[in-house]
């Protein structure tokens, strides 16, 4: 499979507020401006979201703040390793009011307001500071951003016969090195070395059903600093993967449709992910399940929390080996 790399800033959308050809492809430096994203004319389709997963060796703390045109959803969730408890905060508020999402990657603060969560994602420099409270929790953490850190930009279209209607905007930023503290019922956890944030930036415009998989790792193998991101159904003979392995910064792109073998009635069982340039083995330990059902929107998590093996090939067709690097794969099936 050719994709094609981007190294220039290009907008997302053409003067008519459609899929700009010219956005077509993968960047290693988020490149895209994605600020006509609602636009006027697509209400309802328009999806745009910050995901940061961050994994520490005594805690996993996620946080999300979201549009999608009609509603937004807020979330923050903490697990404790050591007990398996885990805290759930998750906020629906119609409309858009709750939210502030910044027009691209970079432009400004993600924020979410409300009465149960309260959420400030901040640029700084050499960093992203991720702040926020709910009930039992708050936390304030910083990602890190070495210098020279790349991370993985692509555009996938959907196609109707000759014509794109749908097309998202991701950018996967794996490996970023964590520190801060986390307070859970008052007591504070300091993110001790080894813990790692992963971000999820979305714009786009969705068909209705979505199904995903997606998967994320971090961690030291041999001294060096590896991040995989994995990414599968949503883009299948879309011509754009998601698939790229980073090396003390470095990305390589992964320009091939991966085999997921993984069996639905037991999550729990290990995960086989392989193709020519990859053979991956994910063993869960925690499965992070959820529905929502309200009104027009319907979804099914199955997030599953592991520990990373095998191989990748990187750009120069070496064997990067990611033995002992921990993060997650996901099923999602979303009606939104």
């Amino acid at each position: 499979m050719f994709e094609r790399e981007i190294t220039e800033r290009v907008s997302l959308t053409d003067a008519d507020g459609g899929l700009n050809p010219a956005a077509l492809g993968w960047t290693r430096t988020p490149l895209h401006d994605t600020s006509a994203i609602p636009g006027r004319g697509h209400w309802g389709r328009n999806k745009r979201w910050e995901y940061w997963g961050v994994m520490t060796p005594s805690h996993i703390v996620s946080l999300t703040v979201s549009c999608i045109d009609y509603l937004s959803l807020h979330s923050v969730w903490v697990l404790d390793r050591a007990t398996g408890e885990a805290i759930d905060a998750t906020v629906l508020s119609p409309g858009g009011r709750s939210a502030t999402l910044p027009a691209s990657l970079g432009d400004g603060p993600a924020r979410a307001r409300t009465k149960k969560v309260s959420l400030d994602i901040d640029e700084v420099e050499g960093a992203t500071r991720l702040r926020g409270t709910a009930p039992r929790v708050s936390f304030d953490i910083i990602a890190d951003r070495p210098a020279g850190h790349e991370s993985m930009g692509v555009v996938v279209p959907w196609r109707r016969g000759d014509r794109i209607r749908r097309f998202q905007y991701t950018v996967k930023d794996v490996a970023r090195p964590a520190h801060g503290t986390l307070t859970i019922d008052g007591a504070a956890h300091h993110l001790p070395e080894g813990s790692w944030a992963v971000l999820d930036h979305g714009r786009g415009r969705w068909p209705y059903q979505v199904w995903w998989n997606w998967a994320a790792g971090s961690g030291i193998v041999d001294g060096r600093v590896i991040g995989l991101q994995l990414g599968s159904k949503w883009t299948d003979g879309s011509g754009a993967t998601e698939n790229a392995v980073v090396v003390d910064g470095k990305l390589s792109k992964i320009s091939e449709e991966l085999v997921w073998d993984y069996d639905s009635s037991d999550w729990m069982k290990p995960w086989h992910i392989h193709g020519e340039r990859a053979d991956l083995t994910f063993t869960p330990f925690y499965n992070k399940h959820s529905r929502t059902n309200v009104l027009v929107i319907s979804t099914r998590t199955d997030q599953l929390f592991g520990t990373w093996s095998g191989w990748v090939l990187d750009a120069a067709d070496e064997r990067v080996t990611v033995d002992g690097i921990e993060g997650w794969a996901e099923d999602v099936l979303n009606r939104w």
